[in-house]
């Protein structure tokens, strides 16, 4: 394990550091409670060993603002033990009331030293599956289990968080909605296990499209059913045309056959983007323009994006 020890007494500290390297772990030497609390956060200690009475800040309040720390991040708790002379009763209330999980006191057998260290060991190896765990649930829940893109329910936190970041920056946003064509008559045609296989396939485009890009924290979703969207805060106009350009491209490079969209004999999709130089009022604007901007590019013939700033000046003539 890695063990933050806070020990303000050199002597104490050097003795209880050598019986903890001896059984295998790695300890960080803090000499006051202010020190720990400061540099709790870049070491990340598997457990904290906490002496009671020390210069500075106490371990009691040390603790408290450890956990105050914890608070403000996920699945974060550190077992703590708290050192001390005596093995009262008191003691041990007021341990557990500031935050703490055990008490030990500075000169234990090695035996009795031992046995807590297999106990807190074993606590966090759990700890680091339950993180583990609870990590992939959260990733799964914000995955589209078809295409494993960003949700629609995920998209829209993100898409939100983003917007509010770009108002009070002053920053200029993008965002994308492109739709499979004609994929009504590619399922009646090809069935729904195609289909599903097609989405697939058009998601990856999407998504190397814009990793590919580089554009920052741009990130690619399902939008619902064969529609997909594409989040581009920070997006400069001729970086958004580019990367339009390079959606469309990999869908056709897929090469999958349609015979029902006549005009080009293989999967295609229509893209309508939007785009603001300086994000301000609601991000519903710039959605219900790229949602024109795509009825647009379908009413044109399909295969192509209509890109317009929010005001519905045009910036890029479609793509065909």
């Amino acid at each position: 394990m890695k063990i933050l020890l806070v020990e303000d007494t050199r002597s104490i500290a050097a003795v209880m550091c050598a019986r903890l390297k001896a059984m295998g772990h790695e300890v960080a030497l803090a000499v006051n409670g202010r020190e720990a609390v400061e540099r709790f956060p870049d070491i990340a200690p598997d457990l904290v060993l906490m002496d009671i009475e020390m210069p500075e800040m106490n371990g009691f309040e040390a603790v408290k603002h450890i956990r105050a720390y914890e608070a403000t991040h996920e699945w974060a708790w550190t077992p703590v033990i708290f050192l001390t002379a005596s093995d009262s009763v008191e003691n041990l209330v007021q341990a557990i009331e500031a935050g703490g999980d055990d008490y030990l006191t500075k000169m234990a057998p090695e035996a009795v030293l031992q046995a807590k260290m297999k106990a807190l060991g074993r606590i966090v190896a759990m700890r680091r599956q339950l993180i583990a765990a609870n990590h992939h649930l959260k990733v799964q829940a914000q995955r589209d289990g078809l295409t494993g893109l960003c949700n629609r329910r995920y998209m829209d936190q993100r898409c939100d968080e983003y917007w509010k970041q770009a108002i009070s920056r002053g920053e200029c946003f993008g965002l994308m909605l492109l739709d499979v064509d004609h994929f009504k008559r590619y399922n009646d045609r090809y069935g729904h296990q195609a289909g599903d296989d097609c989405l697939r396939a058009v998601a990856q485009a999407v998504d190397g499209a814009v990793a590919e890009a580089s554009a920052g924290a741009s990130f690619a979703a399902r939008y619902g059913g064969e529609e997909f969207a594409v989040i581009l805060p920070g997006v400069s106009a001729p970086s958004l045309h580019a990367l339009a350009d390079a959606i469309l491209m990999r869908i056709r490079q897929l090469g999958i056959a349609h015979a029902d969209n006549v005009a080009h004999g293989c999967v295609t999709a229509s893209l309508g983007a939007a785009w603001v130089p300086r994000a301000e009022g609601g991000i519903v604007n710039l959605f219900r323009q790229a949602d024109a901007n795509l009825y647009q590019a379908k009413s044109q013939g399909r295969n192509r994006a209509v890109i317009s700033e929010l005001s519905g000046t045009v910036l890029t003539r479609p793509l065909s």
